[in-house]
């Protein structure tokens, strides 16, 4: 009996150790595993794309990300490239992805990146006003918000719409309020033979703005 004890105490100590080593290796294996992505991790530095989140008009704007060369951001400087998100095909016909353009758009002003607000209108809105003078309309101002509340989709004539009404409100340099309300059209082309990517994407087809006070 005792010569039983003192063989399963010698086993005993032999094991251990290894199991040591056993859970030691499993540990380090752990801590190689990849950690997920994070969303939007494949993204070009300073490129933005939108997202349709809910919130109020009054939110505060997100600040942008920092730029790569370290420099101060300043308005209309093009940085950061807004992008819509891309979306899959189902996603692109609905109203997500008339939303998605958008609200690029809504957020390009918000940030104060006009010129890429204005290389998103349509021909028609951009003879209404030039490059300068669509940036003059916001000239001075300070706090500006857009607000794009949910709008209404039609069908015609092998096209889809999306209309939904814009208010922008901001401060000019003396605090005072300053207020633009319109609508926006955007449109895309069904999926019909013959049809341009371009055609087949949302896009800004009829913006009216008026200032109101």
């Amino acid at each position: 009996m005792r010569e039983r004890v003192r063989i399963m105490r010698r086993l005993t100590g032999m094991i251990r150790p290894i199991l040591s080593t056993v859970c030691i290796a499993l540990l380090l294996s752990g801590c190689g595993e990849a950690a997920p992505d994070e969303p939007g991790s494949s993204d070009p530095a300073g490129q933005v794309t939108t997202v349709d989140l809910e919130g109020q008009p009054s939110d505060p704007v997100p600040d942008p990300p920092p730029r790569p060369d370290g420099a101060r951001d300043e308005p209309n400087d093009g940085f950061p490239t807004l992008v819509p998100p891309t979306l899959t095909p189902e996603a692109e016909r609905s109203e997500t992805g008339a939303r998605s353009m958008l609200l690029t758009w809504t957020r390009a002003i918000e940030l104060e990146e006009f010129d890429q607000a204005w290389d998103l209108l349509p021909d028609s809105a951009q003879a209404k006003w030039g490059r300068a003078e669509f940036a003059a309309l916001f000239e001075g101002l300070q706090n500006i918000t857009v607000a794009a509340p949910d709008g209404r989709m039609e069908g015609a004539a092998g096209s889809s719409y999306y209309t939904a009404p814009v208010t922008i409100t901001a401060n000019d340099e003396d605090g005072r309020p300053v207020r633009y309300e319109g609508e926006v059209v955007l449109r895309r082309v069904n999926d019909v033979p013959g049809a341009s990517e371009e055609q087949l994407r949302w896009h800004i087809e009829q913006l009216s703005l008026d200032w109101t006070h």
